[in-house]
């Protein structure tokens, strides 16, 4: 293989995994997944898995490894996908990350480190969380690190204990670990967006899909072994909610559809901030020809900026 890893990034359901697959086909290429909830087995249709039979015979990685009892971590992916990224290189295939939780697909290939943990104080501040609810707990992230803060959803509860219980360990603010935009990987990462109104109606729809295909009865034989992770996932949460009589299933669809479009709100945001994600339209009709354009592009060395790759193709 030669030229960079290539990144298919952006908000869920603007057809990333899709993409994926077509760019793997026309460069020789395998997919090495970055969606954390997509690393868990059996939990396929609330996470809009790509069946085997979707993926046309492209190897995925970091698909089905871990139990879902399990927690994810950003760490033990960052070590297991990387080992994927080399393993594929090796094999003179071209690595496409395919993925839109932003965290993982920066620990992947940005030069980032990891702060120290401690179960403890993460158990304290939960507890906080619960307590005093996650609004006070971002206001008091707020006074001690804005910085994070501004970056932190006043609802996101397990990024909030995550940077206060940084800062407490550490007494340095969280911001100061985030990572820059600075390649350990060289890649080109190529977003996919799209027009919010469309963006709702693609996720309304998915959501009706994933009701007829099983989305209940998925949540329904996982739930009692689902861990902390797991169990927060938009789509899980909800149902698990309706298995235990507190929603309503029309109101347990609503909640999933609202929580799929402010996740969708959240991925545009984190990437949004990445100055070095080239954008295309998801709705393109030549969405895979202009892919391929950007690809050739980064491996001419050539791809200097969005700005400039815009000129370049013309859009």
């Amino acid at each position: 293989m030669s030229g960079p890893v290539v990144a298919v990034v952006g908000p869920t359901a603007t057809g990333k995994s899709d993409l994926g697959v077509e760019l793997a086909h026309a460069l020789g290429g395998e997919v090495v997944n970055a969606d954390a909830m997509q690393l868990y087995r059996g939990m396929d249709v609330g996470t809009a898995k790509l069946r085997p039979h979707e993926r046309r015979g492209v190897p995925h990685h970091q698909l089905d490894v871990l139990e879902v009892e399990e927690d994810a971590t950003v760490a033990a992916y960052q070590r297991h996908a990387r080992a994927d990224l080399a393993a594929v290189t090796a094999r003179g295939a071209r690595p496409v990350v395919v993925g839109g939780s932003g965290l993982y697909v920066r620990a992947l290939l940005d030069r980032i480190t990891f702060p120290p943990a401690d179960p403890a104080v993460r158990a304290e501040l939960e507890r906080e969380a619960v307590e005093r609810g996650p609004g006070l707990l971002h206001e008091e992230l707020a006074r001690l690190d804005p910085v994070a803060a501004a970056r932190v959803d006043r609802a996101n509860t397990r990024r909030i204990v995550r940077a206060l219980e940084v800062v407490r360990l550490t007494g340095r603010p969280y911001s100061a670990t985030l990572p820059e935009h600075v390649y350990e990987v060289p890649a080109v990462q190529i977003g996919l967006d799209c027009d919010r109104t469309v963006l709702d109606e693609r996720i309304a729809a998915r959501v009706e899909r994933m009701w007829r295909e099983g989305l209940v009865e998925e949540v329904r034989a996982l739930a009692p072994r689902l861990g902390r992770t797991a169990a927060r996932a938009v789509g899980y949460a909800e149902v698990l909610q309706l298995l235990q009589g507190r929603l309503t299933e029309e109101e347990a669809r609503a909640a999933v559809a609202a929580g799929t479009r402010r996740l969708a709100r959240r991925q545009m945001g984190w990437f949004g901030r990445d100055p070095r994600v080239h954008w295309l339209d998801a709705r393109a009709p030549d969405l895979l020809d202009r892919a391929r354009a950007l690809v050739v592009l980064a491996d001419d060395g050539a791809l200097a900026d969005p700005g400039e790759r815009d000129r370049r193709l013309g859009s």
